[in-house]
């Protein structure tokens, strides 16, 4: 008896001291861990104007056309006279999408990239952004009176577990381990859409 407890002590020793795998490989020996698996959060789409006005007005029309959402108008931090440019003046306008309708629309964001990207376009926190120089190539029709408009899109990933840093009751970090980096980011807009990352 004393033998066996022996041994088992032993081996419960040999397996703290054993060296620890990164959680990165243990999921995929595992086959792929649920909570590792990354998710769009959100999409935001964001046209800048740089002047308040009319063609403000039809940027934000182009973006409500395209999203069938009520676009936010953003202001200026600062004053550039450069380029005339007055503190909160509205110069740009944004619009967030959540869900399907946020695959969708980068779907076709991409389609119009050729679905091929920088590797500059990635961030360290494992978001990515592009731009559309013409809404057009999204499928929507030319207007004489809009003209043609260019837009950003940006993407943010998140993992599972990312709530427990926003909830108002027992919010805490998140842990390095579970953060999406850059080469997280990439791997999964290769594997997702099959991506060329320049």
């Amino acid at each position: 008896v004393l033998e066996q407890l022996t041994d088992v002590g032993q081996g419960s020793r040999r397996d703290s001291l054993a060296p620890r795998v990164p959680m990165a490989e243990t999921d995929a020996a595992a086959g792929g861990n649920p909570m590792r698996a990354l998710k769009v959060d959100k999409l935001v789409i964001n046209c800048c104007v740089g002047e308040s006005g009319d063609r403000l007005t039809k940027a934000a029309k182009v973006l409500e056309q395209l999203t069938d959402k009520k676009p936010v108008f953003s202001r200026a931090r600062y004053t550039v006279r450069t380029f005339g440019i007055r503190r909160n003046e509205k110069i740009a306008v944004h619009v967030t999408v959540r869900g399907d309708k946020a695959m969708q629309l980068l779907d076709r964001g991409l389609r119009v990239k050729e679905y091929e990207l920088l590797r500059k376009n990635f961030s360290d926190t494992g978001c990515f952004g592009f731009g559309i120089r013409e809404h057009i190539d999204l499928g929507l029709k030319y207007s004489p009176d809009t003209g043609i408009m260019g837009m950003d899109f940006y993407v943010v990933l998140v993992r599972p577990g990312y709530r427990v840093q926003r909830r108002k009751i027992r919010n805490n970090r998140i842990g390095k381990p579970h953060r999406v980096t850059k080469d997280d980011a990439i791997k999964w807009f290769e594997n997702k859409y099959e991506g060329i990352v320049l």
